[in-house]
């Protein structure tokens, strides 16, 4: 049994708008299981504490996990990552997207022994690019998080300048998800086509061809 990790909550962000896929990012099949339930039983195997962060609770009530509405009304990650740092009850938060197929729950456990140094630990996974929806994220970041996004800001990766932030550089990767899966995220039905199996991707296709006819037929 793996050890649950001190001081911090695992918690997913599922409040995107969804524009550009045909069905529900989380609710897409891999392995026969959907995206969400994969990353909940993932988190709840390492954290004690476990939250979906989302503005459409009724699409997750059945999976008896605590949920967080946005704190906010402004629409980007960095309102989910507020919402859970003022919610959780631990000091830290292990943040993730709820359209991440194949989050390792090994790199996950590697991140959190760096928490000592910092007051965020995100992996770089190459050309220097940072993974700031797979991470882990201090309480101490709240004023300033709360702050820079009341005044506008969104992006997290320019908030992240000039912060304590541990990175994870692609040999640590490389030892605990060497095939840097945890990072690939399903935006649209190309990244379906890319980063699933042919059972997978033909279930994917059977599901919007379901859901156009079913809209079709409503009209």
């Amino acid at each position: 049994m793996r050890e649950i990790i001190n001081n911090a909550a695992g918690v997913i962000l599922a409040g995107g708008e969804n524009t550009r896929m045909p069905v529900p990012k989380a609710f897409i099949h891999v392995e026969g299981q959907s995206i969400i339930e994969r990353n909940i039983s993932i988190l709840k195997t390492l954290f004690g504490e476990t939250y979906i962060v989302t503005n459409h609770p009724r699409m997750y009530t059945s999976f008896e996990v605590p949920l967080l509405g946005d704190i906010y009304d402004i629409r980007c990650p960095m309102t989910g990552i507020v919402t859970a740092l003022i919610n959780a009850s631990n000091p830290w938060v292990f943040i993730s997207a709820c359209d991440m197929p194949h989050i390792s729950s090994n790199l996950i456990s590697h991140m959190a022994t760096r928490r000592k140094q910092g007051d965020a630990v995100i992996p770089s996974s190459g050309d220097g690019k940072a993974e700031p929806l797979f991470g882990f994220y201090s309480r101490r970041l709240l004023p300033a998080m709360e702050k820079e996004l009341l005044q506008g800001a969104r992006g997290m990766s320019d908030f992240l300048k000039n912060k304590r932030v541990e990175y994870i550089t692609m040999e640590e990767i490389n030892i605990h998800d060497p095939r840097s899966l945890s990072f690939i995220n399903l935006n649209n039905p190309e990244d379906v086509k890319r980063s699933l199996t042919k059972r997978d991707r033909l279930l994917f296709n059977e599901r919007v061809k379901r859901r156009r006819n079913v809209r079709s037929g409503s009209n």
